[in-house]
């Protein structure tokens, strides 16, 4: 009976870890094998957007992400994921960067860092409309085209709060603004970090409430939920590289 209901626990603890994600990386690990995986949509300027010209992954969480490889003495290998499969995909890699908004939902199945950027929903519209949206009120109107990319934190803020306007899905994350300032769609939320890149970028855009947010949060690296030793190791190392966010944040966003 003892040996019956071992193995029955075995195999229960097993499909636990399974529906819970029960991967774990180690520091040790990451440097026996010489490459860290980082896991990013690399659809999100500034932080990380992959160069069509170039193939190369760029933008503050890229840079930040070659940075913590080097403190590892180690290579980086891009791992290619999604908003919408984003915490499915945490097996494929070690850590995950793309200015991931620290959530309760996401710490409920993951790991995240301290948060090392501040940043909230607001609003990237075009600039000849700057007066006619001030309030999520202006926004929540039948009339109003709101465009959004699938799965993250963006949609379901949209969802959310504006309930009466047309929500629009995007696929392509990055393609948004240039269809916000073609007329195809007239709000898109997102956050400030996102919202300053693309309107001092093109002078079609705005990002009129970009000081006065929605929301505020914090992004950070997100990780196994299995991964502490990890995570005590990504802590220290934003900790000691302060003055290298502050670059990055006046390279990237300020």
């Amino acid at each position: 009976m003892k040996t019956f209901l071992v193995i029955c626990l075995s195999i229960c603890l097993a499909s636990f870890c399974d529906t819970l994600t029960c991967y774990a990386v180690t520091v040790t690990e990451i440097k026996e094998r010489g490459v860290i995986r980082v896991g990013t949509a690399g659809d999100y300027c500034p932080m990380s957007f992959l160069n069509p010209e170039t193939k190369k992954y760029e933008g503050f969480d890229a840079d930040l992400a070659e940075d913590l490889a080097a403190a590892l003495g180690v290579k980086i290998e891009f791992i290619p994921t999604s908003w919408p499969t984003l915490m499915n995909d945490i097996e494929k890699f070690d850590l995950a960067v793309c200015g991931i908004t620290i959530t309760e939902a996401r710490l409920e199945k993951a790991l995240m860092s301290n948060g090392y950027l501040a940043n909230g929903k607001t609003i990237l519209i075009r600039a000849e409309d700057v007066d006619k949206y001030k309030t999520l009120d202006d926004i929540n109107r039948p009339d109003v085209v709101v465009m959004e990319n699938p799965g993250g934190t963006n949609e379901k803020f949209a969802r959310a709060n504006l309930p009466d306007a047309k929500i629009i899905i995007h696929n392509v994350n990055e393609e948004i603004p240039e269809l916000i300032a073609e007329g195809k769609a007239d709000v898109m939320i997102t956050e400030m970090a996102e919202a300053g890149y693309y309107s001092k970028r093109d002078k079609r855009l705005a990002a009129p409430l970009i000081t006065k947010p929605f929301s505020s949060g914090q992004i950070g690296i997100l990780m196994s939920k299995n991964s502490p030793e990890l995570l005590d190791f990504v802590n220290s190392f934003l900790k000691e590289n302060s003055s290298k966010i502050y670059e990055l944040k006046q390279k990237y966003i300020y």
